[in-house]
């Protein structure tokens, strides 16, 4: 394999090379699942309220928006004979995130958790990012779906256990789910242990058993790391928003207001279900933690329903088209958002999570597929950094507006976040309609 170059033309991998090529992302999403479903109760836990939550949140999208560009830009010019390209990214974003997913459920006050979700935030990032421009750099156009299917498949599987994890060692183990004031209960600490655990070794799982294809000229890209130095590098990386090509910038739109949806629920699930459902705000009370539990239990349905997804919408795409395919899938993301407004029962938010994982798996495959077929194979770790962008501002967007929406108007009530990420998936899946997809005709083996 190493005597081929990314700008050649590839030959196309096994089920298993793929396998072990994405199997990192299990671990990645071991990180982000925990983070997901369980930062809003550390945060309350320690003292924060509702309407600052957002604020606190910020740390996820800044630490985004500053290192994956950078990170894929990095990424692109790095060459080692033994470690290749990207994967001496993924281990030290492992490494990292294992060390803060160890910290995070032990901090004693607020402002170390929050110091600790910049930290976690960030080596996600440092892991992930790479991740994305591995399938372009590793499979052929036509099987490039497939990769990311394969990484969706895998982040579903990840989250389903991680987000399982604080019910489980609650209700199987018999862990501690309450502690004293101020302080994070067993179950969520070792829930974190097990996630530190679960992303080193599977991180190092791909790290150890992929080996990637070297630059088509090493000189080259060693004079061109020279001549250009950090602060060049860094400008380009920020300055690639600029430069976009026209199916990405179409695209941008859709991601925008996709991920808006996804950080409002992250955000306030727990809150809404917790309130709306299980009419409790005490983070000390049992029915709170109760409550803030079985949302772990709906995130690992949607992530469930998300890894099985993965390999149907492929084959939808292949029928009605890739933009099609993401429009009913947004929209059943839309209508499990909105569903959560009008159930009062916790065991039926189960229904609404299936919509949502149709949209999660869309979400983490179709925009890469059709982004990766418009972009220089050169520079596709450097696109896929400036693309997400488009994730991180949405993000910030709504830490910075829907806890000002929900204070001014509806009565600081978080189950009308619920419904505003609802409308924002219907128009994203709207928006897709107007990218332009090179490849839409081959989007699957």
């Amino acid at each position: 394999m190493s005597n081929i170059s990314i700008n050649s033309e590839k030959p196309r991998l096994s089920f298993w090379q793929i396998w072990n090529m994405s199997f990192g992302f299990m671990g990645i999403q071991f990180g982000f699942a925990l983070q997901n479903a369980n930062v809003s109760r550390i945060f309350e836990t320690l003292g924060a309220s509702k309407d600052n939550l957002p604020i606190l949140w910020l740390a996820a999208p800044v630490t985004g928006l500053l290192v994956q560009p950078i990170i894929g830009y990095y990424s692109d010019r790095t060459w080692s004979n033994k470690w290749g390209r990207r994967r001496p990214f993924f281990a030290v974003g492992a490494i990292l995130a294992s060390i803060a997913l160890f910290i995070m459920p032990n901090s004693p006050t607020l402002w170390i958790a929050a110091g600790m979700l910049w930290l976690m935030d960030a080596s996600i990032n440092i892991s992930m990012e790479p991740f994305r421009a591995f399938v372009g750099d590793m499979l052929p156009n036509e099987q490039r779906t497939s990769g990311f299917a394969m990484q969706s498949f895998f982040i579903g599987i990840g989250a389903v256990v991680a987000s399982l994890l604080p019910y489980l060692f609650t209700n199987v183990f018999g862990v501690s789910n309450t502690a004293p004031e101020g302080e994070i209960p067993d179950s969520v600490k070792w829930s974190f242990y097990v996630g530190g655990l679960a992303y080193v070794s599977a991180v190092m799982w791909t790290v150890f058993n992929t080996k990637e294809y070297p630059p088509e000229d090493i000189e080259a890209l060693k004079k061109e790391n020279s001549e250009k130095g950090i602060f060049g590098g860094l400008a380009e990386s920020f300055l690639g928003i600029f430069k976009m090509p026209k199916t990405m910038v179409q695209l941008a739109f859709v991601q925008f207001f996709s991920w808006f949806s996804l950080f409002a629920m992250w955000i306030y699930t727990t809150s809404a279900v917790t309130e709306h459902v299980y009419g409790v705000t005490d983070p000390k009370s049992v029915l709170y933690n109760e409550g803030a539990d079985w949302v772990g239990v709906c995130f690992a349905i949607y992530n469930g329903v998300a890894a099985i997804a993965a390999f149907l919408l492929p084959l939808l795409a292949k029928r009605i088209g890739r933009r099609w395919t993401h429009l009913f899938a947004l929209a059943c993301g839309g209508a499990g958002l909105i569903s959560i407004f009008f159930i009062s029962n916790p065991d039926m938010l189960a229904f609404s999570m299936i919509g949502i994982g149709i949209a999660w798996a869309s979400i983490l495959s179709i925009p890469y597929a059709m982004l990766s077929s418009a972009l220089p194979s050169n520079k596709m770790g450097y696109y896929m950094g400036v693309f997400n962008f488009f994730i991180v501002i949405p993000q910030i967007v709504a830490a910075g507006i829907l806890g000002f929406i929900l204070k001014n108007f509806f009565w600081n009530d978080a189950i009308y976040a619920m419904i505003v990420g609802g409308i924002s998936f219907l128009l994203a899946g709207l928006l897709s309609l107007f990218v332009n997809d090179k490849d839409e005709v081959s989007v699957a083996d």
